[in-house]
């Protein structure tokens, strides 16, 4: 079985952080491949466990950036 994870992609100083929307789980590493290798590995240990979560279908997400004064 296949599911698609909606991941939004970071950068932070030196590292690449992913995190899988639907389920809150994250990763990162010092490159967008390496953060999404180590993220797919804890997709797949999270879907391991016989009592995760498993999201229904996603839709595309709607990413946009805003601005707040402060």
């Amino acid at each position: 079985m296949k599911i698609q994870f909606p991941v939004v992609i970071t950068k932070e100083e030196k590292y690449y952080v992913t995190l899988a929307v639907n389920v809150d789980i994250s990763s990162q590493g010092e490159t967008v491949e390496e953060a999404l290798e180590n993220l797919l590995e804890a997709l797949e240990l999270y879907l391991e466990d016989e009592d995760s979560i498993i999201p229904e279908s996603s839709e595309k997400p709607i990413l946009t950036i805003i601005e707040v004064s402060y």
